[in-house]
């Protein structure tokens, strides 16, 4: 420390061997008012990067809850804190204890599921709190600290171009096709992918927010793996068979995870992948269509010798058909009508628009 800095004064850390990583959302204004939103775990990291993020913590208890918001609150007010800002603590997973780590005075990437379970918008807020409205008041959109209040539990989840079976290393190239994930719960904080977006590697390899909420932990777990599984992202490698592997693992489900999670389990790894049977068929048929068939290819074209289909002339009367007994007998006595018939009676459907009949119901 004294060659590298000038100065021999080194800080001393506590070790904590199994950890959680649990941060408090805050918001301060310029009234001295300050609330929290409630904490969030992000203990689901890589090389210290958040990959999954959950609210509320689904391991903590109400009082460690109220615990640990109380200690993100008043170093807000101690430090009379003004807009949105993150308090970052560890969690010993084996005592229970928490330990500071720092505040982040920025919107982070996570705070998606806070909006989610609180319903406050933490950008808007944070605007509204700078242009000088105080906390509590409908105007600022924060409500006093009383009035906040949990609503489910919200799961996030990082889609990007980093390749697991590559140790990470983020892929580049041309999006050849990307679908989404939709439906109730599920909210998607993105844009900058598309099919025929070009990724290049000098930027940060995200490439869309997928965050879903539900009534209870395991809700929100199911529908966040049915919205991964609806995913289709074609041209370059992603993460996704990675998340739902995550996700879908037993010590995620029993939150007995800690920070070193993706470390210690190199199951997370075997992964099973997507078939992609929709690309394959695409390219055979664009090959065939343009090369041709390899079995035909370079055979001469067979003659045509299909003769044209001549309409039959009908001389004579033509016969009375179902129309006719349907207008003599009438919808009641024609429906018993067809009731005792033993062949095969033929509807007419011609009559459609895109494909869905017009007047084949009105005509049986």
């Amino acid at each position: 420390a004294k060659a590298a800095f000038g100065k021999d004064e080194v800080y001393l850390e506590k070790l904590i061997e199994r950890a959680r990583h649990v941060e408090v959302q805050v918001l301060g204004d310029i009234h001295g008012n300050a609330v929290h939103l409630f904490e969030r775990d992000c203990s689901i990291q890589r090389r210290n990067q958040k990959v999954v993020e959950r609210a509320p913590a689904p391991y903590l208890s109400e009082e460690l809850r109220q615990e640990l918001c109380g200690y993100a609150l008043k170093i807000a007010r101690e430090t009379s804190y003004i807009g949105a800002g993150t308090v970052e603590f560890l969690q010993d997973a084996d005592t229970g204890k928490f330990y500071f780590i720092e505040v982040n005075p920025r919107i982070q990437v996570e705070h998606t599921v806070t909006e989610q379970v609180t319903g406050i918008d933490i950008v808007k807020a944070q605007i509204h709190i700078l242009d000088g409205f105080a906390i509590g008041t409908k105007e600022s959109g924060v409500p006093a600290q009383k009035d906040i209040r949990l609503n489910g539990h919200a799961l996030q989840c990082r889609i990007t171009t980093e390749d697991p079976e590559q140790n990470f290393i983020p892929d580049y190239g041309r999006i050849t096709a990307y679908r989404e994930a939709a439906g109730f719960g599920i909210r998607l904080d993105g844009g900058t992918a598309y099919s025929g977006a070009v990724i290049t590697r000098f930027y940060d390899p995200l490439l869309e927010k997928v965050t879903a909420w539900a009534p209870t932990p395991g809700e929100a777990i199911s529908r966040m793996n049915r919205a991964l599984r609806e995913f289709r992202i074609r041209g370059v490698a992603t993460n996704l068979t990675f998340l739902e592997a995550i996700i879908n693992h037993p010590r995620f489900a029993d939150n007995s995870y800690t920070t070193k999670f993706i470390d210690t389990t190199p199951e997370l790894f075997e992964q099973v992948k997507r078939q992609d049977r929709a690309t394959k068929l695409l390219n055979y048929l664009a090959d065939v269509s343009v090369n041709g068939h390899p079995e035909t290819r370079g055979r001469p074209m067979p003659k045509a010798n299909a003769a044209a289909p001549v309409v039959p002339y009908l001389n004579g009367h033509i016969p009375d058909g179902s129309k006719q007994r349907l207008d003599a007998l009438g919808p009641e006595k024609f429906a018993a009508w067809m009731r005792e018939q033993r062949q095969v009676l033929v509807t007419d459907t011609t009559m459609r628009d895109g494909h869905q009949s017009l007047l084949a119901t009105r005509m049986r």
